[in-house]
Formats: C-alpha cells, structure tokens, sequence
C-alpha cells in the first residue's frame, strides 16, 4: 500500500456544533486552526445529511492549504464524492462500529489514507495484522471529554504509551488533549495529538491552536514565533 505522506501532528476533529456556537462556520474555524499551525483536519458530521456534510467538506477543502491533511470521519461516501467535485481529500477515518477497515481501503484505493478508532489492546492488534494496512490509529479517551458521548474510559499518559507502543502503527491521541499534555504524548512516541473542544470552541482559535502547535513542535517551527 502506498499512501500519501501526512503530518498528523496537531489534529483538529471538528464539531459543528461547537463552531457555530461561537458564531463561527466549521470552515471559518478551520481557516484560523491552520493559520496557528493545525497540520491535520478531520471533519465529524454525525447528525447532517450526506448533501450537508459534503458541501462542508468542500468548504473546508477550499481553505486549506496543500501541507495540511484532510480526513473524512465515517462516511465514505462523502469522501468519494468529495474527490468525484474535484476537492483535494486525503482520506477516512473510520471507527470499531463503521465499515470494516478492509472494506473501506476496497473502495477508498490504496493511496488513500486511512485512519481507525482504536481503544483496546485486541483492536490495536487487528488494526495492525489487517490485509487493509490501516494507516493510522486513534487511541482514546486520553482524559474525560464530553465531546464524545460514547468516548471509553480514560486511559490517562501511562495507558496512551502502553497502548501506543502495543499498536506498531503511528497513534494519535485523542479525548479532553490540552496543549501541556503534547510534550509527553510527542516523547512517548505518538505521532500525533487531536483537539476538538480545544479548539473549536476557543474564543480565539488561531490562538488556540498556535499554543497546541508550540507544545508539540517546541522552537523546532519559527513560523509559530
């Protein structure tokens, strides 16, 4: 499987709820997430119409900005049709309860980026011996979060490194992520951590993100300065 290089480092799963809470469109937030150093956006629609989740997924699509990955969450069908109008999509992110990981790669091909839900060691163990080759895992619930109502128990940092290692794909850490947890979960060997509250219910957030990104990526990135 060949798939397209990724940078999962700071990982904004948004929650149009929360944006337009703020008074804010899902692609406005978007657009300010990356300006303060966002590299990977995946959009979550769990209660619009297919139409409604597309037309976001193009809005957002017209925003960003080639560097930074764009993840359809769950419906495979919005991503084909996202890539069928043209907009540059990189992939799915897919959970335990969606279409099996080997069935979303038969139709997503397989340059296409592939991310899954995982929480238990047997998960992470299928996600890695899958002929799929799943591309990345999402492992959570690090802390307690009301963002996700079905979230798992919370793993805390000693269980996101244990699992972590345990899962030999790169993992991106997810649930209640504040920017001081990012310099643990970066030395323990995540490839990446995820924001949604963090970021899209923020007052300001570009600013939001820029501190997620300095936690992360420290003075390695002057254009965070």
């Amino acid at each position: 499987m060949t798939t397209t290089p990724v940078d999962l480092s700071v990982y904004l799963v948004t929650d149009t709820a929360q944006c337009t809470a703020r008074g804010r469109s899902v692609a406005d937030t978007v657009a300010l997430a990356v300006a303060g150093g966002v590299t990977a956006v995946q959009i979550r629609e769990k209660h619009a119409t297919g139409r409604g989740f597309l037309r976001t997924v193009l809005e957002v699509a017209d925003v960003l900005p080639e560097r930074v990955t764009l993840i359809v969450n769950d419906r495979v069908d919005v991503y084909l049709a996202a890539r069928a109008a043209g907009a540059r999509v990189t992939g799915v992110h897919v959970g335990q309860s969606d279409l099996p990981p080997a069935a979303v790669r038969d139709m997503i091909g397989e340059h296409a980026v592939l991310g899954l839900s995982a929480a238990t060691p047997d998960q992470l163990r299928a996600a890695a011996e899958d002929p799929a080759r799943v591309h990345h895992v999402g492992i959570g619930a690090l802390h307690a979060t009301r963002t996700k109502a079905d979230a798992p128990a919370p793993l805390g940092h000693a269980g996101f490194a244990r699992l972590a290692r345990l899962s030999g794909l790169p993992a991106v850490a997810i649930g209640g992520v504040t920017p001081a947890d990012l310099p643990f979960l970066r030395d323990s060997g995540a490839a990446g951590a995820a924001a949604v509250s963090g970021i899209c219910a923020a007052e300001d957030p570009r600013a939001s993100a820029r501190a997620y990104a300095r936690a992360w990526f420290g003075t390695r990135n002057e254009s965070l300065a």
